[in-house]
């Protein structure tokens, strides 16, 4: 059955961050201001004359970043499960207006205790949860690569970068920075991904700006993207404004487009799945890049790389942040082994840079 145009829209909000609080009693109060205003929006987004069958809400938004927090006091400060308390009063609003519902929160899954996740999920039209991936590529906090072995024996291959089908098409949930690997949107397209939904947190910079237009461009997928309104969570002095919520076609066009920060639900358009199945079979040389595409090529290069230690992890959950500077110093060696890196002269020291998620 062919489907239908449907709208999307993007819910650039503003965000307080829990881990500012000045007492757990004070972070709770935190989110839960941050759930009614992502509660009010939504609903003026349903009330307009534009209501969507879909939103997305930016990356952070109901609990803002741990930002230095040890791993067990953010857990016990402001994560949740999925589904969960925090999820609820938004599945009650999905099934209530019939639409989806696409965002972001911390996870801590009571069946891997000690460890939380940065976590995307899907609810669809009658309040059900539908898609949740947890995050795989970080750099401020725990992934499920830290103990890869040990998830992989329990999750299915299809839950690791999952793909769901609904009434909309196949939809993808990419948080925020991780749009600039490409590896993790071309699975989900290998998947049947057709729209990748984009909660995001970020600054501007020209390379995440390029990585939202290449992801669409090399699989042939919409984007819905959603950033904060207001300062990001990676700024807490408030310096650093978010906005350039973003709804992108299959083949790169801009469809809607903020530019600054305000709060806005007018990020907002219409989404063609048929002109991209169309589009998708069309061969039009390597303007489709998906019909031409010679993977096996590149199988034994990937066959190869080891890098970053996988399970670094394994046996004890990560406790700070700061104990994945050994992973780092692991993955350095071993690029330098492979000559991607070049080694550091005598005495010299490595780089420092300022933490990013």
């Amino acid at each position: 059955m062919a489907i239908k145009t449907w709208r999307a829209t993007s819910i650039q909000m503003r965000s307080e961050r829990a881990s500012q609080a000045e007492s757990a009693e004070a972070a709770q109060a935190v989110i839960a201001r941050n759930v009614a205003t992502l509660v009010r929006m939504i609903e003026e987004a349903c009330a307009s004359e534009q209501k969507p069958d879909l939103v997305v809400f930016p990356e952070f938004a109901m609990q803002g970043p741990p930002l230095h927090m040890k791993v067990e006091e953010w857990i016990a400060r402001a994560c949740s499960s999925i589904p969960g308390p925090l999820t609820a009063p938004l599945q009650e609003l999905a099934k209530r207006h019939g639409i989806f519902i696409a965002g972001n929160m911390f996870e801590a899954p009571p069946e891997w205790a000690g460890r939380y996740f940065n976590s995307s999920f899907l609810i669809d039209d009658s309040g059900e949860i539908i898609l949740n991936y947890r995050r795989v590529n970080t750099a401020a906090f725990p992934s499920v690569h830290d103990f890869m072995s040990r998830y992989l024996e329990v999750t299915p291959q299809s839950d690791v970068f999952p793909v769901v089908e609904t009434r909309l098409g196949k939809l993808a949930l990419i948080p925020c920075g991780e749009i600039s690997v490409p590896e993790v949107a071309r699975v989900m397209m290998m998947q049947g991904a057709e729209v990748i939904l984009h909660p995001t947190n970020s600054k501007r910079t020209d390379a995440q700006e390029a990585a939202k237009l290449a992801r669409v461009a090399e699989n042939m997928t919409y984007l819905v993207s959603a950033n904060v309104a207001g300062p990001i969570g990676f700024s807490p002095d408030n310096s650093i404004p978010g906005g350039r919520s973003h709804i992108i076609d299959h083949h790169g066009n801009t469809l809607a487009f903020q530019e600054d920060d305000g709060e806005s639900i007018a990020v907002s358009a219409l989404i063609d799945i048929e002109a991209l199945r169309r589009d998708r079979r069309t061969d039009t040389g390597l303007a489709n890049p998906l019909l031409r595409a010679r993977y096996e090529m590149y199988v034994p290069y990937y066959e190869a790389a080891r890098f970053y230690p996988p399970d670094h992890f394994l046996d004890a959950p990560m406790v700070d942040t700061a104990q994945t500077r050994a992973a780092i110093a692991t993955a350095r060696a071993n690029m330098e082994q492979a000559s991607i890196l070049t080694p550091l002269p005598p005495g010299a020291s490595e780089p420092v840079a300022q933490s990013a998620h």
